[in-house]
């Protein structure tokens, strides 16, 4: 089965934003009446300008109103939560001591914007009685293999060693402690300097496995990795560590921020372990991306967990119906919170599965999900199909479950 997930919808899409939120209202209308509480989160990637800003290089006033029509839009929605990818390759969406401003703001890697886009966005955020979560990905380095293009005072550039080229990108390496250690150093820079209410990583840990390419590890495990059975063994451990240590510095430096991760959402397959899912998908995160999910939650090292339930009900090989009751079994118990990640972005008029193309489809997800006391809510990607919902699943959704705005869960 093909892997479907917000990699390959990253990978080709190209932004909207400034037609897609004229569907939504420009400022919200709040319902008399406060619903009972729970997560309702939105994505907004960044990179490749997917679903902010529009496109490289506008204006800083206009970057700036494009924000705050998309934080409207959550709000229109009766949304509470806004997950913002804010260092997406590497780089920075805020004046960052230690990476290089995004390239996806001005179209150059290095350049000021003129303004300060995470710090206006929790500040907009807060006022519109929205979460923010501030979106990182540990690990890639760039859309490319050149360490050259990165600007000269770039960490990838200035250590080589630090980098491996892989499947047309090039990644910071895992299996290094001193990338380990930089990478969280990166991500708490913004923690120490802003109020956000959550740290969010998603499901970019080892890379995704290329047919016919070895991840080249090599050096890294000649020296850090003998003393494990298997090199798998390995790179699950250096993924570990780097959860359990962020998770511990995190709650060092500000306790109340939650850590969450957005994962693949097949841990492991039934057939490969008794204690994996019903599901026979062609990609499993304990397998193929090195990344124990079902331990973290297990171990307590996250606050919540949003695993990419990217499947239609009834999916012949990863049901949505089997991967939810799945993941609330795994988090019982645990403390974990379990919000739903949902495919907004399959829901299509002219989609080639029918079930994407019922505008009632993620409805029924919502309700099948609610049926679990251990799901505290949902999140939906990406924001400008939030904003455009092209067969109004979205609106669907609304009216079906969110007929009053709530508080976080």
């Amino acid at each position: 089965m093909a892997h479907i997930g917000r990699r390959g919808v990253l990978a080709g899409a190209a932004g909207v934003l400034a037609a897609a939120v004229t569907a939504a209202p420009a400022k919200a209308v709040r319902a008399p009446k406060a619903a009972a509480a729970e997560f309702r989160g939105m994505w907004t990637a960044s990179v490749q300008n997917v679903d902010w800003p529009s496109e490289s290089g506008l204006p800083a006033a206009e970057q700036r109103a494009e924000l705050l029509e998309l934080l409207d839009t959550a709000v229109a929605r009766r949304l509470n939560a806004v997950i913002l990818q804010v260092r997406p390759t590497a780089d920075a969406m805020w004046p960052s001591a230690r990476e290089p401003w995004s390239q996806w703001l001005t179209g150059e890697q290095g350049v000021d914007p003129g303004w300060d886009p995470l710090g206006t966005a929790v500040t907009e955020a807060h006022a519109r009685g929205l979460e923010l979560h501030a979106w990182f990905n540990p690990y890639r380095v760039a859309n490319h293999t050149d360490p050259g293009r990165l600007v000269p005072e770039h960490p990838a550039r200035l250590n080589r060693g630090w980098t491996v080229a892989y499947g047309g990108k090039l990644y910071y390496n895992p299996g290094l402690p001193q990338v380990r250690r930089f990478v969280q150093e990166a991500m708490l820079d913004a923690v120490a300097r802003y109020p956000v209410d959550g740290v969010h990583w998603d499901d970019y840990f080892y890379p995704y496995p290329v047919e016919g390419r070895d991840f080249d590890d090599d050096a890294a495990y000649e020296k850090y990795g003998r003393s494990f059975a298997t090199r798998a063994d390995w790179r699950r451990h250096n993924i570990d560590t780097l959860v359990h240590e962020m998770s511990g510095r995190l709650r060092a430096l500000r306790p109340e921020v939650r850590f969450g991760i957005s994962p693949f959402a097949v841990w492991r397959n039934s057939d490969r372990d008794p204690l994996g899912s019903p599901t026979r998908a062609g990609i499993a995160t304990y397998d193929d991306l090195y990344a124990d999910t079902r331990k973290w939650v297990r171990e307590g090292w996250i606050d919540y967990i949003a695993p990419q339930a990217y499947w239609q009900i009834g999916h012949p090989t990863a049901d949505y119906a089997a991967i939810v009751p799945w993941w609330a079994k795994t988090v019982a118990g645990t403390g974990v919170r379990l919000y739903v990640g949902e495919a907004l972005y399959r829901c299509d008029a002219d989609s080639s599965t029918a079930a994407w193309r019922d505008p009632r489809e993620l409805s029924r997800h919502v309700r099948f999900a609610r049926g679990y006391p251990e799901v505290r809510g949902h999140a939906y990607f990406s924001a400008k199909q939030v904003a455009a919902d092209p067969n109004g699943a979205m609106a669907r959704v609304v009216a079906d479950h969110y007929p009053a705005v709530a508080a976080p869960r």
